[in-house]
């Protein structure tokens, strides 16, 4: 690169260069280690804008480094993220995803036609890729057809929009969201990018919600079968013996890689008698553990479809255990 130029790419091609297609925990530190080795760094940054926006490198400003949580290690000579970790609108698909749109004196056929189509609930009235003149909707439309003389223009049905910033935290736009149904997005070049409605949050907070429930839930069988069926001095003996400033009183107070460590051990598996194959079970939790880990991290990504199906076949295995009175 040379002196001077800007390279740009996106994240999802930056992580592809690392044979990766989501940027979970252990990727995201081989992308940072190299850009530290390089002495680059990305803006946006790579780990938190959206995967197919387009970023540049630059040279690296130094920052103060953060510290893991404090329950979880970090892995050795990982690269600590040091960029705004908000989790904002603009890394949603639909802030990304190219409006249809229709002119301020474009007839009122054109309007619903499109809308139709494409079944919207909404259509931008924009002049340009910038300028928002107005909102039309199937409520603005058939209350200026109830109320008012025949239309012809679009203009003549169309209302004020409501529009935020891509850089506005997903949660803080929540609540304009479902006022109006929908928020215009508009992107660091000030470009309408994209429109988010009520459906969308909807799709985001179930596929962002589902891994913590299913992990829960996971979590809450194991904790049932170590604490009925394990002692407490052995409960106690699975605590990292690094860690000497936590007590453990019962079951609750261990991470989920010493839930894994008892039930490792041979004999704490003939004591909690599953009747199942311990290396097979073992296995299975050392994916959840590592699914976890991406998901305790807020992985932008989000888990993958087939992390996800992993997890919903465990919880099936533990609901059928309980079902069967085995747990």
């Amino acid at each position: 690169m040379g002196s001077g130029a800007t390279r740009t790419i996106t994240p999802r091609k930056l992580i592809g260069w690392f044979g990766a297609q989501r940027r979970g925990l252990w990727v995201s530190h081989r992308v940072r280690e190299a850009l530290v080795s390089l002495k680059l760094e990305t803006h946006p940054d790579f780990e938190f804008a959206w995967l197919d926006a387009e970023i540049s490198f630059r040279k690296a400003v130094p920052k103060a480094a953060s510290k893991p949580p404090k329950d979880e290690k970090a892995p050795e000579g990982l690269v600590q993220r040091v960029s705004d970790p908000t989790y904002r609108i603009g890394k949603l698909d639909a802030a990304n995803r190219p409006l249809v749109t229709v002119a301020p004196d474009a007839p009122i056929t054109r309007a619903v036609t499109l809308m139709i189509t494409h079944d919207y609930s909404q259509l931008p009235v924009m002049q340009g890729e910038r300028t928002v003149k107005e909102m039309l909707s199937w409520t603005s439309l058939g209350q200026r057809l109830a109320l008012g003389p025949p239309t012809i223009s679009v203009s003549e049905c169309a209302i004020p929009h409501h529009e935020i910033s891509s850089d506005v935290s997903l949660f803080d736009a929540i609540e304009g969201i479902v006022r109006h149904g929908y928020a215009l997005i508009r992107g660091p070049d000030n470009k309408v990018s994209g429109i988010v409605t009520t459906t969308d949050l909807g799709l985001q907070f179930g596929r962002l919600g589902e891994p913590f429930l299913l992990i829960g839930e996971i979590e809450n069988y194991l904790r049932r079968i170590i604490q009925s069926r394990l002692t407490l001095d052995v409960i106690k003996a699975a605590k990292d013996p690094a860690d000497t400033e936590r007590e453990i009183a019962s079951v609750e107070d261990l991470t989920f890689g010493e839930y894994v460590r008892l039930l490792e051990g041979a004999s704490n598996w003939t004591s909690i008698a599953l009747n199942l194959d311990r290396d097979e079970f073992v296995k299975g939790l050392h994916e959840i553990r590592r699914i976890r880990n991406d998901v305790m991290h807020f992985d932008p990504d989000g888990p993958s479809p087939e992390d996800i199906a992993i997890l919903r076949r465990w919880v099936t295995l533990f609901q059928k255990l309980s079902s069967l009175r085995v747990i």
